[in-house]
């Protein structure tokens, strides 16, 4: 899918992989979705299906965290606070850490929820505020969102329909 340049485009790349990673995730059978069989996202580490969506539900209520601190003329401490861009395994396995007790259902709704509020604070904003501006370094808003939704929502589909074939 082609990189979003408007608010019509990125909230397009969100439906259709959100979509997509949905029907991925719906085909986890239950009695594997703590199983820590699949290539983590740091070096030399393993995950779960549970943790694959408690990465996404991270990332995605981190988003929304720097969408409510710059609504509020906040600043915002990118990626997080106590984190620095190339610490992103050890972010990984903080979410792991954070959503561990959430059975699987009630994680896959959190991570729905998310997204359905980063697609009404999308809707919230005009072209001009999401890509009219830089917001992180050259990054505009629409830029970031996008890096932290759409894209990894492709990529964990990718690791779960690989991982679903493995289990066959």
């Amino acid at each position: 899918m082609a990189v979003p340049r408007d608010r019509d485009g990125l909230l397009a790349a969100i439906r259709t992989e959100f979509g997509k990673l949905a029907k991925a995730l719906d085909d986890v059978p239950p009695a594997l979705a703590h199983a820590r069989t699949m290539e983590g996202h740091a070096r030399g580490t393993q995950m779960s299906p549970l943790d694959l969506v408690a990465y996404l539900t991270g990332w995605n209520e981190l988003v929304l965290k720097w969408l409510e601190r710059d609504a509020a003329g906040q600043p915002v401490d990118f990626p997080e606070t106590g984190f620095k861009w190339n610490e992103l395994g050890r972010l990984a396995q903080k979410f792991y850490a954070d959503y561990a007790g959430v059975p699987y259902p009630q994680l896959v709704e959190r991570l729905h929820a998310a997204k359905d509020r980063i697609v009404a604070a999308i809707n919230e904003k005009d072209d001009a505020a999401l890509y009219g501006r830089p917001w992180y370094g050259k990054w505009p808003m629409g830029r970031m969102i996008q890096f932290n939704t759409s894209s990894p929502y492709a990529n964990a589909r990718g690791r779960l329909r690989k991982w679903l074939k493995a289990q066959a």
